[in-house]
């Protein structure tokens, strides 16, 4: 059994990030909502409480019974966390006669387990308006900034020691934060460090087939990487009785429905493909609205997979690709409530199926998901395929989509990714794509004017989509680009490159 750290989620913006770092040090962890029971079970090694955008002075604070999680783990509190804990034994906090935000140089007052060998006046963020003003009796400062008395404290009086930090450890601008959080998992919480992606495999093979049985499964695959991951692992666990379906929507990138289907008969995976182009175009006609748009290809997909699903016998489970931050964000830490976020593969389907989920990737973020396909000597292309929308190249077509559009601008989306890579930019960027826009202009080829539509380009650098910067590719290789797509796809005579990020614009056009 894997050992496991608890992150308790008061709703910091930072929350994800403490994980990714947990996991990167080989150490699997679970975010869950401050107020959800724990099941203290024996592999549990220590409890970490998050941060939070409320104060701890509020009227309906969120709290969570520390004395109880210390008779278990060892515990560390981050920001709020900190602050909560110097409340809940008696010490005062207060808003700050200056408020410390970015970064702080820290100076440790005395030796401690927490923060061994780190160096004095290491830069960390901060991010707060509260700060601890006395500490509880038997907590020691152990660490202070200019403006801050206490920026770090212990208290080892107890079965279990806690700790707690009003800087954000997890964060990059924190220099030696990592090494702070390895501290406290390796030494303090006495974590192996032994969770690897090949430990990962063996451990969901197995529980793979002792959730499916003899049972059979079917799964709506995209041919990007949350899927074919997630279908590889079911397939390691039941072979041929997972039953993948790919549907061709009518708005996939050129040649993309017969290369897909290429490298899964490669790989090994038993794949229906379903040209369903036809179907789509129908259901689009006439629709200029980018909600409308990614409800018809929704309401499609769902029919055309429940009709293809209806066709195989001894179906018992649903295959599906969800990863970590699609359950995260489908629970509130604010209540007992539960948003259920349909999978973007599936876009919610019918109750009708009655079928059992089956989602091997759920506790991993996209970085993890990568990794386990390398380990699983999955093809370096597919694993480092863009992010592709659920909805294709229909909300990339800025108005109705036609038959004739989606092919003048398969054919220069082809151009410009071939170029990415032939300029070995494509793994420079996160996501890049070309969007045909509702509007001609005036251009001049040879001795004949043209009044024809133009093309934007879009390429952002990003780490995991939430915020993105316009990627500043070299201009000989936009000049290269722009020269080719006019030159090569008749009814494109225009080319612009979209400076935009985000916030405030979206990755995406619709």
């Amino acid at each position: 059994m894997a050992e496991k750290i608890f992150i308790l989620d008061f709703g910091s913006q930072y929350t994800q990030l403490i994980a990714r770092v947990t996991r990167e040090l080989n150490i699997y962890c679970e975010i869950i909502p401050y107020h959800q029971p724990i099941d203290f079970t024996p592999d549990v090694m220590g409890v970490i409480l998050s941060g939070s955008p409320c104060s701890v002075n509020e009227k309906d604070a969120p709290e969570v019974n520390i004395p109880m999680l210390l008779n278990k783990v060892p515990v560390l509190g981050i920001c709020y966390g900190a602050q909560l804990t110097a409340k809940m034994y008696g010490g005062v906090v207060n808003k700050s006669n200056k408020r410390e935000y970015g970064r702080a140089q820290l100076k440790i007052s005395q030796p401690s387990t927490i923060l061994k060998n780190i160096s004095n006046n290491s830069q960390v963020w901060m991010s707060h308006s509260d700060s601890i003003q006395e500490l509880p009796a038997n907590f020691t400062i152990i660490a202070h900034t200019e403006s801050i008395p206490v920026a770090a404290f212990e208290n080892k009086a107890g079965q279990n020691p806690i700790y707690g930090l009003q800087f954000h450890p997890e964060v990059f601008h924190s220099k030696e934060g990592k090494n702070i959080l390895k501290n406290f998992l390796l030494e303090i919480c006495q974590c192996q460090a032994d969770w690897t992606p090949a430990h990962f495999i063996t451990q969901t093979v197995q529980e793979l087939k002792k959730k499916i049985g003899e049972g059979r499964v079917v799964m709506a695959l995209s041919g990007g990487v949350d899927s074919t991951v997630a279908a590889t692992l079911i397939h390691k666990a039941i072979g041929n009785r997972l039953h993948g379906i790919f549907v061709d929507n009518g708005v996939l990138r050129k040649n993309e429905f017969e290369q897909v289907l290429a490298d899964y008969k490669e790989i090994g995976l038993n794949v229906m493909g379903i040209d369903a182009q036809q179907f789509f175009y129908d259901a689009l006609a006439g629709k200029t609205a980018p909600e409308e748009k990614r409800k018809a290809i929704g309401r499609s997909f769902i029919e055309i997979f429940d009709r293809e699903s209806h066709k195989l016998t001894g179906i018992d489970f649903l295959g599906q690709g969800t990863i970590y931050p699609d359950v995260i964000e489908s629970v509130s830490v604010h209540g007992p409530s539960v948003t259920i976020k349909s999978h973007h593969n599936v876009g919610g389907l019918p109750e009708t199926m009655n079928l059992a989920l089956v989602e091997p990737l759920r506790l991993l973020f996209k970085d993890e998901v990568r990794r386990i396909g390398a380990e699983l000597e999955l093809p370096a292309h597919m694993l480092s395929r863009h992010p592709f929308p659920g909805p294709g190249l229909a909300i990339r077509i800025l108005g109705e989509v036609t038959a004739d559009k989606v092919r003048l601008l398969q054919e220069a989306d082809e151009v410009y990714i071939s170029a990415l890579k032939k300029f070995n930019l494509y793994d420079e960027v996160w996501q890049a794509g070309a969007i045909l826009l509702p509007v001609k202009s005036v251009g001049v080829m040879g001795d004949e004017r043209t009044y024809e539509y133009t093309i934007a380009l879009r390429a952002v650098t990003s780490v995991d989509g939430m915020t993105a910067d316009w990627a500043q590719l070299p201009y000989d290789f936009l000049a290269f680009v722009s020269n080719e797509i006019i030159n090569t796809v008749k009814g494109i005579n225009r080319v612009v490159y979209d400076i935009s990020s985000k916030p405030p614009a979206t990755i995406e056009w619709e």
